[in-house]
Parts: C-alpha cells; structure tokens; sequence
C-alpha cells in the first residue's frame, strides 16, 4: 500500500508482534503499532483495520499508529440480517468455490450449471440454516466424491447438557447397577482421565452403585440421567458390594464429560496383549488413531518399544486419516545393510531400530484419507499382506476455502491422487485386502477379533527360524 509493505514480526522474549512498514523506494523499515493479533488494508490502501490488546481500531496509513486512536466501540453494535438474503447469497458462493476450487476442471462429468438450477428451485422452502447445510450436502453429493464438506453456520443452538462418565461399564443384576469393567487408562499418558483409578476413590469392579448424589438409583432409572452437568464436578456415590442401600459407603469422584480415548486405549492394549499372547511375543503390535500427530506418537511409542520382537502387525483400522504417512512407511521399508562385531559383545546391526521381519497390516471400511494412503503405499512397497476390509476410498487433498457469509464452512476437493502408470487411484475405491474377513457384532461382543487373528496367525507362518549371526573369521591383513 503507497508503496510500503506491511509485515509482522515476534519479538521471542517479550512475545510482543510488531507491525512494521517497509518503504521500497528508500529501503527503510518503521515500526506501525505493536502488540497486533491481526490487521487487515482496505482495498484503496488508505485505512488499516488492527486487532490489539483485545480492542478493534481504524486509522489512516500514515506512518507510525497512535494506540488511543480509531478505536470502535461494537457493544452495542448490531447488524440487521435477512436469513434468506444470506441464504441465497451462500447458495451461489458455495457453486462459484466448488467450481472454481474443483481439483479437475470436469467436476467429474457433472452438469453444474444445471445442477444449480436443478436445486436452487428448493430454496424458497429452506427454513432453518441446517435446512441450507442439508440442501447444500445433497447438491454436493452430485460431485460424487468424499472430502466435500459442509458445515456450521449462525442460527440458533439449543442448550447443551453434559453428561458425566465415569469409564465404566455396567450390567442390571439383582435389580442395581453393577460395575462389570472399570477402564484404568495408562500410567503412561495423564491426559486420559480414568475417574475410577483417581488417587483416594476405593471402588472395585463387581461393586454396585446404588445412589448418585444423595438420589437412591435402581434399575428402574437410566444411570445417565443421574449424571447430568457432572462432568467436571465432584460428585458423591454410594457403593457397595452387595445390591442393596444398606452399608452403603460414600464415594466422592469427578466424571468426564468424554471417555472415547479411554476406551480406545483400552481396545489398543488389549490388542496389544491378544498378539503378544497368541505369537508368544514374536509380534510387535502397532495401532495408528491416524496419519497426523496421534498416529506418529503411537507409531514412535509402540514401534521402536518392540524392537525386539521378529515380526511387525500394523492395526490401521478406524484410521481418520490427516497426513501422508510416508515416514511410517520408509520405518517399515528398512533392510540390514550390514553388522558389525567388536571383541566381546554382541553382533550390531545398520540400522538398529527396525524390526526386520515379516510385516501385516489390519484395514477396515472405517479407515479413510490418509488412513486409505497408508495401505496403497503398504502395497506399493510390498511390505506385507493386509486382512480385514476395504478401506473407505476418500482420498483427496482440502485446504483453504473462503468462508460463507455467516461463518458457515465448505470445502472443495482439490487435489486428486493418481498412480505412476497415470491412473486414478483410491478415490471412491479404497485399498482391499489381500485376506476379506468382516467382524460380526457376534464376534465382537464374544471377545472376539477375527481380523488381528487372521494377521496373527499369517505372521507366524512367515517368521523364519530364528538364526544367529555369526561373524567370518578374523581376517588376517598383517604383512599382506
């Protein structure tokens, strides 16, 4: 603007950003304001909107800013809006994105401009932004493609009740609650509260709940609606060991309004357990959440702890995908190049941290994006066999799109995967098997998990005898 150009920077001791001007022409830098979250030029490049120390202003560009001016005062700002108005002008934002953001100029062979016609005659009839976000999706399934989202948006939002969890399973018995399994969590990850495991809370699996804050609770009431707007709060159970309100002792815990990563680490262990007890712990068991930062610290944590075990079983299932995981690859692809041998100890090998032995990989339908990648590359690679089911097939790229007028968010697909052969891959596919074996809820509520046993028993048919490794003989290079 004026021939200036607006930059930040971050002092790293005081964390104070600092908004500067550089003067082309003359090649000279001058500090504008500090202490800016944001800032924004008019499009004449006259005016600069800023954001500091929780307050908006508006002030001409002209040298350095003075902090008391320009500032707007927007507590009693308010802003008429036409629901529909807005509507119809997302409508036609979210066709022009799409369009324009597409990642193949043919948006699959669909007719779009007629596409268009076809569903704006339906939005007279839209009453609710989530009417809009409904039409928007189906417009949007035309395309034929996953990663095509839509959401949020501004209307008006019902309240929200919490429910506090305990981590724990129950079963009627006797008329009462009985805890069947609590879930301990990992000594290993604090971040994953067990509420029944906290320092001070005595109670046991097989123990029966029996009132929850002074409220007596029997079979005849939902546990749950016990525990409304708990999570978070101290709450006062009554335990005992027997089903019944007599000697009954006071319990005192704090509930979660979540226990997802409790239980999946529960189902992660226990997986872990299951292949270290059926190979005899011949095979290391690795599970990805996904390909982004969850899925490298479970990588990292369970792979290089196991390296001394002589075959590898990669779990990827229910996989939500997040980044190409070509470094889990390249882990996977590494060979010994060599050993080496001193005086008195024992072989050494390059690299150390791999463990070079047969290798499987468990999909299933529920593993997508990054989590469909993982597999081709598996494949590509010819690490090993894959068991289980074909993953889901949603494999393109989404990043940055204008956001809809009132907040709402879209995206566009735009970046397509295709093969070295020059072939679409994956997308609307998924990556199959080699061994189909689907899980049967009979299966599961058996305890049973047919797809990490497949993989389990073809590992152990690959792993070799084991051998050791001899050095040659002393070479002898004197008086040669």
């Amino acid at each position: 603007a004026e021939g200036k150009l607006y930059y930040m920077t971050v002092d790293p001791a005081a964390f104070e950003p600092m908004l500067h001007a550089y003067n082309i022409a003359d090649r000279k830098s001058e500090d504008v304001v500090t202490n800016v979250d944001d800032y924004s030029i008019s499009a004449d490049g006259k005016k600069l909107f800023y954001n500091a120390d929780g307050s908006m202003s508006i002030v001409s560009l002209a040298g350095k800013v003075n902090p008391s001016e320009g500032k707007l005062n927007v507590a009693d700002m308010k802003v008429l809006v036409d629901p529909e108005k807005e509507w119809k002008q997302m409508f036609d934002e979210l066709w022009r994105i799409e369009r324009d953001f597409f990642y193949v100029e043919n948006l699959h062979g669909a007719d779009w401009n007629g596409i268009r016609k076809k569903y704006e005659t339906f939005l007279p009839y839209v009453g609710h932004r989530d009417d809009l976000n409904y039409l928007f999706n189906i417009m949007m399934a035309e395309l034929v493609i996953g990663h095509n989202y839509v959401g949020a948006g501004e209307y008006p939002k019902g309240i929200n009740v919490n429910v506090g969890l305990l981590g724990a399973d129950y079963e009627v018995k006797d008329g009462f609650y009985q805890i069947k399994k609590i879930y301990t969590g990992l000594s290993w990850n604090p971040d994953i509260t067990a509420p029944l495991m906290k320092p001070g809370v005595d109670i046991k699996e097989g123990e029966y709940i029996v009132a929850v804050n002074g409220t007596p609770l029997d079979s005849k009431t939902n546990i749950y609606s016990l525990f409304q707007n708990t999570a978070g709060k101290q709450v006062v159970l009554k335990v005992n060991s027997k089903p019944s309100i007599n000697g009954a002792r006071d319990q005192t815990v704090v509930p979660v309004g979540n226990d997802r990563e409790l239980r999946l680490m529960d189902w992660v262990e226990g997986n872990r357990k299951k292949t270290q007890e059926l190979s005899g712990g011949k095979i290391a068991y690795v599970y990805m959440p996904d390909t982004g930062g969850d899925g490298y610290t479970f990588f990292n944590r369970y792979y290089f702890a196991q390296l001394d075990r002589q075959a590898v079983l990669i779990d990827e299932r229910f996989n939500g995908g997040g980044s190409a995981a070509d470094y889990v690859i390249d882990i996977l692809s590494r060979e010994v190049i060599n050993y080496w041998k001193n005086r008195d100890g024992a072989v050494m090998q390059t690299p150390q941290a791999i463990i070079d032995g047969p290798k499987a990989m468990v999909v299933n339908s529920y593993a997508a994006s990054g989590g469909d990648l993982m597999p081709y590359m598996f494949r590509y690679k010819k690490l090993g066999q894959m068991v289980g089911t074909t993953t889901m097939g949603i494999l393109v790229g989404i990043y940055n799109y204008p956001v809809l007028m009132d907040g709402g968010f879209m995206t566009a697909p735009r970046l397509g995967i295709f093969s070295k052969d020059g072939k679409w891959v994956v997308e609307n596919e998924g990556v199959a098997p080699d061994v189909e074996i689907e899980m049967t809820p009979k299966e599961v509520i058996a305890g049973k998990d047919p797809q990490l046993e497949k993989a389990i028993e073809l590992l152990l048919k690959q792993i070799p005898d084991k051998k050791e490794i001899v050095a040659p003989k002393d070479p002898v290079r004197a008086g040669n």
